[in-house]
């Protein structure tokens, strides 16, 4: 039986693409020999030119399975995220910051939002930049912001690439996550690199064209990470180097300012705690998690949680300072969202309560509240840094 019968079945078209994705998978493995680390798979998965599931046609965002998306953000769910955002931005542009650059747009929805709410605390940015790979989300950024900003639209620009430098402040909202992860697996005291080779269809009843396979690590080819992996019992885990990697760009690129993260994740103690036997690789089709990571190639979501120790010491090693890092339930009461959500007028059911219910999501533990966090990271800028988000519960120490 398939893995996936119990979720949706994609439309013919959509399993024309992922067959034409799995036909470039293959041939890229058998091009490697017939193994591929589990990062080139994921960054085929998700990014190959025109087939990915970042780069093709897919919905992604949205708000349940009938609107043909995978999964909801923060943005997507509650306009107060943004709003909340804008307050801890704004002190920064009165101080001198005078442009914004977003990483992972998604659908324009945080860019527009962002926007709009800057301008009712009086600090516009001069300019709003978009890094952006794919033409099918900055041509949904673009009918967003044209849509709910129109008059704000001519201030933001799109770039293919990080500029050399820059100036102000980043922001990036689920873009870790999404960037592809080494596997390993420890085995009776003995690490091997997990990958992916093709499935002999006969093996089994899945008709999934790859699987995972196991090859030995040396001692010294082991990543640092998981040499501070505690015990000797068996585990699957992963390492972050392309987001590290990433993480060092973005602090070779700030000449001063400020740069927000949020993401779900962990310090590495609670990420490489004994008790996490099984990693955190997951992935999302139709508003449904699972751990198949073969399922459907293109058409669903596969990420992992970040490991923001790992984060911080890239960015450091880049000359930046943790400024702050804190739940995203902490950082946006800090910040004010439930004074902005009491604005509204709690006898007016009909617009209150809706609101109310999409912040409590961002701020339950059971929700959003405390597996996200957020990381804010600085150059040149600490004197007179008014990081609100992070006047109480800052867990910098932990890092």
């Amino acid at each position: 039986m398939h893995k996936g019968a119990s979720l949706p079945l994609p439309p013919a078209d959509a399993l024309s693409a992922s067959a034409a994705l799995s036909a470039h998978i293959g041939r890229a493995i058998d091009d490697a020999g017939g193994w591929l680390g589990f990062d080139r798979y994921m960054a085929l998965a998700l990014y190959a030119p025109g087939l990915g599931y970042y780069s093709g046609g897919a919905a992604k965002f949205g708000r349940d399975a009938r609107d043909g998306s995978d999964f909801i953000t923060a943005p997507e769910l509650s306009p107060y995220f943004a709003r909340t955002l804008a307050r801890q931005f704004a002190p920064l542009l009165a101080q001198g910051l005078s442009q914004v650059l977003e990483f992972g747009a998604g659908t324009g929805r945080l860019a527009a939002d962002l926007l709009l709410a800057l301008e009712q605390e009086g600090q516009l940015p001069e300019r709003y930049a978009i890094v952006e790979l794919s033409g099918e989300l900055r041509a949904r950024q673009q009918a967003t912001l044209a849509t709910r900003a129109p008059h704000l639209a001519p201030r933001v620009a799109w770039l293919d690439t990080l500029p050399e430098h820059f100036e102000g402040i980043v922001v990036g909202n689920e873009v870790l996550d999404a960037m592809p992860v080494r596997l390993f697996a420890r085995s009776h005291g003995r690490w091997l690199e997990r990958g992916v080779a093709r499935r002999d269809s006969d093996a089994d009843a899945s008709d999934a064209a790859f699987g995972f396979s196991d090859r030995p690590v040396a001692a010294d080819a082991l990543p640092e990470a998981l040499h501070a992996v505690a015990g000797d019992h068996d585990i699957v885990t992963e390492t972050h180097a392309e987001a590290e990697g990433f993480m060092r760009a973005v602090g070779t690129m700030l000449t001063r300012g400020a740069v927000f993260l949020i993401d779900y994740g962990f310090p590495a103690a609670e990420y490489y705690h004994p008790q996490r036997v099984g990693g955190t690789l997951m992935c999302h089709y139709r508003h449904h998690a699972h751990p198949d990571p073969f399922l459907y190639p293109g058409l669903q979501d596969i990420t992992a949680h970040v490991n923001f120790s790992g984060i911080a010491h890239a960015a450091a090693d880049a000359g930046l300072t943790v400024a702050g890092f804190a739940s995203q339930a902490r950082f946006l009461m800090n910040a004010g969202i439930t004074e902005l959500l009491m604005a509204l007028d709690p006898n007016d059911t009909r617009n209150f309560l809706p609101a109310a219910n999409a912040v409590q999501k961002l701020l339950s533990e059971a929700e959003m509240g405390e597996l996200f966090k957020v990381i804010a990271l600085t150059r040149d800028f600490d004197a007179t840094l008014p990081l609100a988000g992070f006047a109480r519960g800052d867990r910098s120490h932990a890092l």
